[in-house]
């Protein structure tokens, strides 16, 4: 028997795995101590089901997910409105180290990937994949490199990337803590109080957050610029690939164009820029694009890669233990909130911001407030570590396709 869904059926379904699998991770404690998302616990349950079909000759299913792309670039073009500079200064020297220690974990993670896929005789961009793609960028990464690795003719990319996404969101969760807790028992550190101010990040970067003020006319401006930052960073991102010949997938131009303008409109105030806008058009653009990319998984596809897998990513965990303890700690002060710190960059270093703030929390709900950590980490988490990582995938993409 034969299914096949709509592109509105598709959607529909999407949005009911997305909501089934809040109801999921609610029910499933250690899904949410994971910080698992919900879209991967719905869609990924459906892509079993599907291949459960599969193999027992019951069924395939094939799905409309034409609209995948498009909720793809919305997200990421948020992510870049995201990205003020102000935060940055308000960081200060701290900040920008720790933005330097993320970058050298992309770049590494994708050295170690590599290495490892062509000692094992695999393909490299599978490495690749399962390094920064998947590490630092996470899940949303991971489906949108995903389709463009396996247009260069690597079957399974993307099943790969949300393995090793699943994988990493787990330990990210299950290593934070104990890390930034053996650097402080070790060391006998103890809270620091901050001598100057800090000010919210909205603040620091003149933005409106307030629910009140978002009206339709509001909403529809935000449509707007995120849709020319999309229409016009696809075109930029196909022009510059026709020249050069450089992979550059559309949704790194219109992310990248969106930084631009969003941190032009800082300096010259063309519009009031509404976070919680923002953050919800981003929301709803990453549940559904994730929950299309997962349901849509083909499984089977990775049974024989798993082992190569597994050892590429005890390598990635490994790394971050070992960079975490001797190299980021040192170089962040050897101090209280460098070991908190540490912590969050096991946490999204593996998995994804979410895990980071989770880790920080466990620590500093035990030892005491870091307000340096929660102010660096999240902002670099967040969007930063994309203008260090994403360039570094691509880099790595084009030299080993």
């Amino acid at each position: 028997m034969k299914l096949e869904f709509t592109l509105i059926e598709t959607l529909c379904l999407a949005v009911l795995l997305l909501l089934f699998g809040y109801y999921i991770r609610r029910k499933v404690k250690v899904l949410e101590s994971f910080c698992i998302p919900a879209p991967v616990i719905g869609g990924l349950l459906f892509s079993i089901l599907v291949m459960i079909l599969k193999e027992a000759d019951v069924a395939t299913i094939k799905l409309d997910v034409s609209l995948q792309s498009s909720f793809m670039l919305a997200f990421f073009t948020t992510v870049g409105l995201g990205a003020s500079f102000s935060l940055v200064k308000q960081g200060g020297k701290l900040l920008i180290v720790y933005w330097l220690l993320c970058g050298f974990v992309a770049i590494f993670q994708n050295v170690i990937g590599v290495s490892l896929a062509k000692l094992m005789d695999i393909h490299p961009l599978l490495g690749v994949m399962a390094g920064a793609v998947s590490m630092e960028g996470g899940h949303g990464a991971a489906g949108a490199f995903g389709p463009t690795i396996e247009s260069l003719g690597v079957p399974a990319a993307t099943t790969v990337g949300i393995a090793a996404a699943t994988f990493g969101l787990i330990f990210g969760s299950l290593i934070g803590g104990p890390i930034s807790r053996h650097l402080i028992t070790k060391h006998g550190l103890k809270p620091q109080a901050l001598n100057e101010e800090i000010v919210s990040f909205e603040a620091a970067a003149g933005i409106d957050k307030s629910e009140s003020d978002l009206t339709a006319t509001r909403f529809f401006t935000h449509i707007a610029l995120i849709t020319f930052c999309m229409s016009m960073g696809v075109i930029i991102s196909k022009a510059f690939s026709q020249v050069t010949s450089f992979v550059l997938p559309e949704y790194v131009g219109a992310m990248f164009l969106a930084v631009i303008i969003r941190n032009i409109n800082d300096r010259f105030g063309f519009m009031k820029f509404n976070l919680n806008c923002v953050n919800l058009i981003g929301d709803i653009s990453l549940g559904i694009f994730l929950s299309m990319a997962l349901m849509n998984l083909k499984i089977w596809e990775v049974f024989s890669l798993a082992v190569p897998l597994f050892i590429i990513l005890i390598f990635q965990v490994v790394f971050i233990v070992l960079y975490g303890i001797f190299v980021a700690f040192r170089l962040l002060g050897k101090n209280y909130d460098a070991a908190v710190m540490v912590g969050g960059l096991a946490g999204h270093g593996l998995g994804g911001t979410p895990n980071a703030m989770a880790n920080m929390g466990a620590i500093t709900e035990r030892f005491g407030e870091s307000k340096r950590a929660f102010l660096i980490v999240p902002v670099v988490g967040a969007f930063l570590i994309d203008l260090f990582g994403i360039p570094s995938i691509i880099t790595f993409i084009n030299l080993f396709k």
